[in-house]
């Protein structure tokens, strides 16, 4: 239980009605789980309008409502606090809520369009095995130390953000790597915590379906720098275009990165094969179990934060050699002719063109290369054709096919990718996914290669609003063991 009036003290209150000296017991925005003395956030979502649901928050036991607007009809017995953004004034109240764990952490924050997943898991990796105790915020999964939380968003809410850090202070850890969205920049859910550390991976074209414009987009990303206090660093890719615009108005110590050009932290990636790469890192030769020059960039990243952790740099590099790729990020599944499939995360252009510009560069020149891949439904429309172009110009046969297509139609999603084919006919559309990966493994000859791309470490496929359990790894291996080649 905490006093609300204390739970109050940084958010910006433009009207209070009733006592704010009652006890809280429960920070909630969804009104159906609201439970005796809990706040309710009426927040203002992209499909409901939390302020339509104050009336039934109360019936359920709310005693504080935090709101945008005041309801037509007010309790007696009901504190309302009127602020400007509900979100924020959530975040900041949940922070309050779980006494700042934040500010108990060593916390550093990735963001940028790919790579978060990856360097964020490698930073984890690596303090688990460096003997210190750490906590992960990731799109495939939540770690408090050894324990392992089924992920919801890449960023969760604001209260459970909190109350997940409040449990990594509780069990030892002194270190939470998280990636940062978009989305929850905007959405005010990472106010109140305070960073260690940011990293700027990229910027590529996604989410504008939600942004509106790239310039939208680019904005979100900065403003997580823009917040960083004067205590903390920040490490940007000054190989991407927007790298110096985003550490333009921070107030943190600013470190560059580069594969290109004299930085900080810099890599020259000197040799590459299907299973790793070696670099040259900050001086030192360095074989490492990644492919990819994308990678190159993830390692490199990873580098600079740990040493700007202030880890020694040796002991690091030794660390760095021994990890392994991330769950569906370039995870290759070989069958027992050597026939070779790569499943990859991949849904953004420039993501796609990254993993197919590293197997070109380690694939032979007798080696087909086959491309099974779709775009999400109820999302950015625009890169849909620009993924089919670059499918087509990289594959010997490319297979466009279903991946979360939600409530759209799959077949249209289709259509819209075959709009950026052009004159290219080397390739197939196959709507069930399945049949995809199927069809991908009959017409691989004995050593071919096949990127599945998409869907990565997802276990499950969205069709309509129901989640059916999918897993392309899985996929790929039973169509391997069923079908023959020469």
């Amino acid at each position: 239980m905490k006093q609300l009036n204390e739970l109050l003290a940084d958010v910006r209150a433009l009207d209070i009605r009733g006592g704010v000296e009652r006890e809280i017991s429960a920070l909630e925005y969804d009104s159906r789980k609201i439970d005796k003395d809990n706040c309710f956030f009426a927040v203002v979502g992209t499909a409901s309008d939390g302020h339509n649901y104050i009336a039934m928050a109360i019936e359920r036991g709310a005693t504080a409502i935090v709101c945008q607007r005041l309801p037509e009809s007010l309790s007696d017995d009901v504190a309302y606090i009127v602020v400007e953004d509900t979100n924020e004034a959530m975040a900041m109240m949940a922070a309050a809520y779980y006494d700042h764990p934040s500010e108990e952490l060593r916390l550093v924050g990735v963001t940028g369009t790919n790579g978060k997943t990856t360097t964020a898991t490698l930073l984890y990796d690596m303090t688990m095995a460096m003997g210190y105790r750490a906590g992960l915020i990731s799109t495939v999964v939540y770690r408090i130390g050894e324990e392992r939380i089924p992920s919801t968003h890449t960023t969760p809410d604001a209260i459970r953000l909190n109350a997940m850090m409040r449990r990594m202070v509780d069990s030892g850890c002194d270190y939470c790597f998280m990636e940062v969205s978009s989305h929850s920049i905007v959405q005010h859910r990472i106010d109140g915590l305070k960073f260690t550390g940011g990293l700027f991976t990229n910027l590529t074209h996604d989410h504008l379906d939600y942004h509106g414009t790239y310039k939208e987009y680019i904005r979100a990303k900065k403003l997580f720098f823009d917040k960083l206090g004067k205590d903390a660093w920040a490490v940007t890719n000054i190989d991407d275009r927007n790298g110096e615009v985003m550490v333009q108005n921070t107030e943190a110590k600013v470190y560059r990165m580069s594969l290109r050009s004299m930085a900080d932290f810099n890599t020259r990636l000197t040799e590459m094969l299907p299973d790793g790469m070696l670099l040259n890192l900050a001086g030192n030769e360095l074989w490492v179990h990644f492919t990819g020059r994308f990678n190159a960039y993830n390692l490199t990243t990873v580098y600079a934060a740990a040493t700007l952790l202030g880890w020694d740099k040796m002991e690091v590099l030794t660390t760095l050699s021994a990890l392994r790729p991330v769950s569906g990020r370039f995870e290759s599944v070989a069958a027992d002719d050597g026939t070779m499939a790569i499943v990859d995360y991949a849904h953004t252009p420039d993501a796609l063109e990254n993993v197919l510009e590293t197997i070109e560069e380690v694939r032979r020149g007798d080696q087909q290369l086959f491309v099974v891949c779709g775009c999400g439904g109820d999302r950015d429309k625009t890169k849909r054709p620009e993924m089919a172009a670059i499918a087509v110009r990289y594959a010997t046969t490319a297979i466009f096919t279903s991946d979360n297509p939600r409530t759209e139609d799959a077949e249209a999603i289709l259509d819209d990718m075959e709009a950026g084919v052009g004159e290219k006919r080397n390739y197939l559309r196959i709507t069930n996914r399945r049949e995809a990966i199927r069809t991908a493994a009959m017409l691989a000859k004995v050593g071919d290669i096949i990127l599945i791309a998409g869907k990565g470490h997802e276990d499950y496929q969205i069709i309509g609003t129901e989640k059916h359990h999918f897993d392309d790894r899985d996929e790929i291996r039973e169509a391997f063991a069923t079908t023959h080649r020469k």
